[in-house]
């Protein structure tokens, strides 16, 4: 259904560009709305572009555990001698647990070939593992990698969330500062109506002798005061207009421009809205699923990693290799016994002093203190941004009550002065001055609508969770 209304839509636009407006006014709702700018705005790709950003960085970590495949040739050949021919191929494959399993092939020949790569006629075989046992036993950099990447993919989608999180949050402050615009200009376009049909009915009056020519000029000067209001807010909404035009968006990302027959929502239904009162979820538990803040936290995560690498770098270097070594006569590998055929390795490293590995541990500790008070501040800031937004949506409640009743309460006092005029025991001056205090509230009245559910979109917000809607 989202999916339908968003293609109509965009016909609407298409159409009234092509062809002028419609006869036919289209309201666009604000769910509507805030659907369309999911649909293909820009931003919206890039946020999905950013989760794919994830896959590919695991996609890059897991390639370290790839087996690789191996070949290499040195020859010379002097006089029409061959001096010495050394060809060596084969596979090596790394596992999780930091063992290498090697398998391979030498061919080596010459005259002068050192005797230690001396081979049978035919070649040798070999295979066997390499083995990390002191720095990288527990944990070293490609499983450091991987399990990092693998929480950075997690961390993309809180980042996408929370980008998605930050557009409409923006996009729906352009809707309702475009929907306070309309009804301004409604109110203003009214009362210059009413100020054109009372200076008509004014010039009546004087040229029958009722009514002083005096009062002719006043109505003049308020159509004109009215006018010069009314043009200022038609470019208020203009304005408005064009910059909620930037958050509609076809496919292709090809931007459109909002026709002058597409309307906000109904202003009465609105009102119903703000007047529904709101039971709120627990601060906390909303908060626990804040994209913002479970990003930090996998950041973090991805620090206590790297403070694990680093601590397993106090540790010396110690490699064990050993390769079983095929026997041609016999058509076999070695038994693997100490006297059968094997090559053997060993070996030990370590710094004496490990100041720049023990440098690097406190550097990581430091990282993650700061990173964790970051985050405490972080949790605090957001839950009074929804605390106060939460009491800015019951204040503006409350004012959007009582200045509902302050718009009839100005409406009474205009109805009973224009009553009071036409019995002659008024003024123009008093009624003019009645009609301008009811629309300053009826102005007021949409102020406070619009800053309620800008203050709802808010709290939203700030909840993290205006992606979900």
């Amino acid at each position: 259904m989202k999916n339908l209304f968003y293609h109509i839509f965009l016909l609407f636009i298409s159409l009234g560009c092509a062809f002028g407006q419609s006869q036919n006014p289209l309201t666009l709702t604000f769910e509507q709305y805030l659907d369309i700018v999911k649909e293909h705005h820009p931003l919206a790709v890039v946020a999905d572009l950013k989760a794919s950003e994830g896959v590919a960085d695991v996609q890059r970590a897991r390639g370290a555990f790839d087996p690789k495949a191996y070949a290499g040739f040195n020859g010379k050949r002097y006089l029409g001698e061959e001096y010495y021919s050394i060809g060596n191929a084969g596979l090596k494959i790394p596992t999780w647990y930091g063992i290498e399993i090697q398998a391979g092939f030498e061919d080596n020949g010459g005259t002068y070939l050192n005797p230690e790569r001396t081979v049978p006629a035919d070649g040798l075989a070999y295979g066997g593992i390499s083995w990390t046992l002191g720095q990288g036993l527990v944990i070293d950099k490609r499983r450091t990698e991987l399990r990092k990447a693998d929480i950075y993919l997690q961390v993309t989608e809180q980042e996408r969330r929370q980008m998605l999180n930050k557009l409409l949050f923006d996009a729906g402050k352009a809707y309702w500062d475009w929907f306070e615009a309309y009804y301004d200009v409604r109110v203003f376009e009214e009362a210059v109506d009413v100020a054109r049909e009372r200076l008509e009915a004014v010039k009546q009056s004087a040229e029958a002798g009722d009514r002083p020519n005096i009062d002719t000029l006043e109505a003049g000067i308020q159509v004109q005061n009215r006018q010069l209001l009314l043009q200022e807010n038609q470019l208020k909404f203009k304005n408005a207009t064009q910059f909620l035009s930037v958050y509609i968006w076809s496919e292709g990302q090809i931007p459109l421009e909002l026709d002058d027959q597409v309307l906000p929502e109904d202003f009465d239904e609105i009102l119903e809205i703000v007047s529904l009162t709101e039971e709120y979820e627990q601060k906390d538990s909303v908060l626990a699923s804040h994209p913002k803040l479970l990003a930090f936290s996998g950041k973090i995560e991805q620090m206590r990693i790297q403070q694990r690498l680093q601590r397993e770098m106090l540790k010396p270097v110690v490699n064990f290799k050993y390769n079983l070594l095929s026997n041609r006569e016999l058509n076999e590998f070695g038994t693997g016994l100490p006297n059968d055929n094997y090559i053997v390795g060993l070996e030990f490293s370590m710094p004496v002093f490990l100041r720049k590995e023990r440098g690097e541990l406190k550097l990581a500790d430091i990282k993650i203190g700061q990173a964790e008070n970051e985050l405490k501040f972080g949790r605090q800031n957001l839950g009074f941004r929804v605390d106060a937004s939460r009491n800015k949506i019951e204040t503006t409640r409350n004012q959007v009550e009582l200045y509902s009743q302050t718009v009839l309460d100005y409406e009474g006092l205009l109805n009973g002065e224009k009553q009071k005029f036409e019995a002659g025991e008024s003024s123009l001056f008093l009624v003019n001055a009645r009609e301008t205090g009811y629309i300053g509230a009826r102005i007021k009245l949409i102020q406070l609508v619009s800053k309620n559910r800008k203050a709802d979109l808010e709290s939203e917000f700030y909840i993290g969770r205006l992606h979900l809607n």
